[in-house]
């Protein structure tokens, strides 16, 4: 089975293997990687290595003499004085040799087809005479965008190449040897280059391009406490396999034209994705447009004809998802019924209650809210819902304990960013601290608590909120969180929790965010002052029942689009050449 087979028969699954993207590399422009293709490529690159790729040709000259005539090249380079002679390398042992070699070819270590081998330097930062000068020197991050390095970010004078650093010459090889291990460049004007990197002269009796697409298939693993490395001894005894000059030439041609259309495949996919991207949202959008319950319907309809090629990947079902809250928000999702108490007279009652918790000193007083302008209100809501703020539903916004959390059993357990962040109470990981009698009082979880995360961390998302569905009477919570106690009676806590995911909220929430050394941070004034339709007490109850009605959908169709998509890709690491 030829190559361009394996390519043309298994299209649908290089095409439509994909993960959401966790590193750069091919489909870096999007939020998702292309993986199939990336397996792809990497299955081209693996057979070029074996021989698999073109046919041998028995007229070539074998790898033995080639080895000869590189070996010829150093010895004369050395005589003359142009290089020093490298360390001789180890012999490459039965177990290095993973893979039976096609007729003609040899193993060799990396290193025996090196004429020359330079560490760089870093001249003094201290010295301003040492840079900003007109010669370019090269660091870990100017490699791995282009293949032909012209042109650095840094550059230095020729006072700084003489004091600490070295000249690579056009036509070198930059490798990265510590921190961006496997990159990897040609020098296409003489630069500098620092101590991470180093340049090699490979022997002219090489074709450059089959020894770089070579150097792409080692698998290397640096090692060190802070930054991963590996030092020139390791990087000179890693083994390839070595193909006839002529096959080089001709393994090279065709990872050119292999390459190529899978640059065709990946720009025809990221296409196809964005088109469907687009098509998602235009339809859904529909649903958040409608004039009326008749249009709603009439659309939803049109999109559940439709649900198996609309909702194929986890981007089209976040899309749903936030539709179905935006739906929620806007009062589309279910009927109103004209017998429920509006929402006017739901915050009238929770104002007096309000007002009778201040009187008898429960709740401090609370500053009088700004009103919500015309302007804010983006959309249109029911005539029995009413626009309300965050702060005129709580009875209060507390912070957490600044106290340190240790291991002392003994006091009370401490709910942190890691026992809330995935969306409910987890008990797990705890820690506790020595807290009064009067502030465990003060901070203690009842049952409809939410819990806002007010400070990102490491872990966390600002404005995310989790619902206490359990009276916590013996914890309390950290610094970093907020509690809202609401008024249970009177507002469905998993209709606010509801709210707080939709982009209406999010948008609000993620506008006033500040950064305080280098930590995103929200505080309970601005959580107080984020507005949002507020409907009927019983309409709320409604719309949480929905929504977890169509989350149970949604859950049946993200496992399997998720367990399409781990098939298709397990399926790309075994597809091989018969």
């Amino acid at each position: 089975m030829s190559v361009e087979s394996i390519i043309t028969e298994n299209l649908d699954v290089w095409t439509s293997a994909i993960k959401t993207k966790s590193a750069s590399g091919r489909g870096s422009s999007k939020k998702l990687e292309l993986f199939g293709i990336k397996k792809l490529s990497e299955l081209i690159l693996d057979l070029a290595v074996r021989g698999k790729l073109v046919q041998q040709d028995p007229n070539d000259e074998p790898t033995s003499k080639l080895i000869g005539r590189i070996k010829f090249e150093q010895d004369k380079l050395v005589e003359e004085q142009t290089i020093k002679r490298l360390k001789p390398l180890p012999p490459i042992s039965n177990e290095e040799k993973t893979f039976q070699l096609p007729e003609n070819w040899e193993w060799c270590r990396i290193g025996s087809l090196f004429n020359s081998i330079v560490s760089g330097g870093t001249p003094s930062k201290r010295e301003p005479t040492y840079w900003n000068g007109d010669i370019p020197w090269a660091s870990v991050k100017d490699l791995g965008n282009e293949l032909f390095l012209s042109k650095t970010q840094d550059y230095i004078t020729q006072k700084g190449l003489i004091a600490g650093s070295k000249l690579a010459e056009k036509g070198n090889l930059l490798i990265c040897t510590r921190m961006g291990l496997g990159k990897i460049a040609i020098v296409d004007v003489p630069m500098a280059f620092n101590q991470d990197l180093k340049a090699v002269a490979v022997s002219k009796q090489i074709d450059l391009g089959f020894f770089i697409n070579a150097f792409k298939t080692i698998k290397i693993e640096g090692t060190g406490t802070t930054v991963a490395g590996i030092t020139q001894e390791q990087l000179t005894n890693y083994p390839i396999a070595l193909p006839p000059y002529n096959e080089q030439v001709r393994i090279v041609a065709k990872i050119d034209a292999l390459m190529a259309l899978c640059d065709q495949l990946e720009s025809q996919t990221e296409a196809s994705i964005e088109a469907h991207q687009t098509l998602v949202k235009s339809l859904l959008g529909t649903l958040t447009n409608a004039k009326d319950s008749d249009e709603l319907n009439e659309s939803w309809q049109r999109i559940s004809e439709h649900f198996d090629v609309l909702f194929t990947t986890e981007d089209s079902i976040d899309q749903l998802k936030q539709t179905i809250l935006q739906l929620a928000v806007m009062g589309k999702l279910v009927k109103q019924d004209s017998n429920d108490e509006p929402a006017s007279k739901l915050l009238e009652r929770i104002a007096a209650e309000k007002e009778q918790l201040i009187k008898d000193k429960k709740i401090k007083k609370q500053k009088k809210l700004p009103p919500i302008t015309d302007e804010l209100k983006n959309f249109s809501i029911p005539p029995s819902w009413r626009w309300a703020r965050f702060e005129s539903i709580f009875y209060d916004l507390k912070y957490g304990t600044s106290k340190k959390s240790d291991y002392d059993i003994d006091g009370s357990a401490v709910l942190r960013i890691p026992n809330i962040v995935s969306g409910e109470v987890t008990l797990d990981d705890l820690k506790f601290s020595k807290m009064s009698e009067d502030e465990v009082r003060e901070l203690k979880l009842c049952k409809g608590d939410l819990l806002f995360i007010r400070s990102n961390g490491s872990l966390g998302i600002v404005g995310r909120s989790t619902l206490v569905e359990n009276d916590l009477d013996k914890f309390v919570y950290a610094g970093y969180l907020v509690r809202a106690r609401l008024p249970v009676k009177n507002v469905s806590s998993e209709f606010i929790t509801l709210l707080m995911k939709t982009r209406l909220l999010r948008d609000q929430i993620e506008k006033p965010i500040r950064t305080t050394t280098g930590v995103k941070n929200i505080n309970s004034t601005e959580l107080g002052l984020l507005y949002f339709p507020l409907p009927p007490l019983n309409e709320q109850n409604r719309i949480v029942e929905k929504v977890e009605q169509l989350g149970a959908v949604i859950k049946r169709l993200t496992a399997g689009v998720q367990n399409l998509n781990y098939a298709k890709c397990k399926l790309c690491d075994f597809v091989e050449m018969a």
